[in-house]
């Protein structure tokens, strides 16, 4: 998992994939962060994302950075812990402009049965299941 997060962040923008009824919807994200040994995302439950993530929580993110790919597939779990969300914040500071452990929009998600995979044109791909 630390290798999948060092991915996420070297790489600045990973790109979030949902699913709204039938069709694909993929975003820009940058927080990622592992605690309670689980790899965690956050955004604001008044989004569109998070209300295709309650409806169908199976997600698939990716980055690309120094021509490598990884490609994360999973559930995401909402955790409404105010723990959660402080860790959160507190790793990423400049999300407090916009978000607080204490109110009823920000959510941090984790993944579950996930499996990472670094892939590239000339490497054979690493995977790891967390």
């Amino acid at each position: 998992m630390k290798e999948t997060l060092e991915f996420l962040k070297s790489a600045g923008v990973y790109y979030l994939t949902t699913i709204d009824g039938d069709k694909p919807r993929v975003r820009p994200f940058g927080t990622a962060e592992i605690f309670e040994d689980k790899l965690y995302i956050q955004t604001g439950k008044s989004k569109d994302v998070f209300k295709q993530i309650e409806s169908n929580p199976n997600v698939e993110i990716c980055a690309f950075k120094d021509g490598k790919w990884i490609r994360v597939s999973g559930n995401l779990i909402l955790d409404d812990r105010r723990e959660a969300k402080k860790d959160m914040l507190d790793k990423n500071p400049s999300l407090r402009e916009m978000y607080s452990e204490t109110d009823d929009n920000t959510a941090v998600l984790y993944f579950e049965h996930a499996t990472a995979t670094i892939s590239s044109f000339t490497e054979s791909p690493v995977t790891f299941d967390f």
